[in-house]
């Protein structure tokens, strides 16, 4: 491999452009159906569940598909809520590396 295409390689990998998404503040164990937990309103749901077990995430669902928020504190004051979240998709993993969220209208 020539020397200059290996820096070009890594420029190309880093410069994801950030996206925007909309969609409800979850958690990974409940996704849209809060019912089964039998716990009121679904923001105190959505709580108590990343709370009460380390393998539940804060999540966004938005359009049918449920992304894990690499940003794990932010998203508990918008739990149950529509937002607007600003970042990166990482495709693979279904992460969305978080550089803000807001409340959408």
């Amino acid at each position: 491999m020539k020397p200059m295409l290996i820096p070009m390689l890594f420029l190309g990998l880093s410069l994801q452009a950030a996206q925007t998404f909309t969609g409800v503040i979850t958690d990974t164990m409940c996704g849209a159906n809060h019912t089964h937990m039998n716990i009121r309103p679904d923001e105190k749901c959505v709580r108590d569940c990343v709370k009460m077990d380390k393998r539940y995430k804060y999540a966004l669902l938005a359009n049918g598909k449920m992304y894990v928020l690499s940003d794990q504190q932010t998203p508990e004051k918008f739990a149950a809520k529509k937002v607007k979240v600003t970042g990166t998709l990482f495709e693979k993993t279904g992460i969305i590396k978080v550089d803000k969220i807001e409340t959408a209208k």
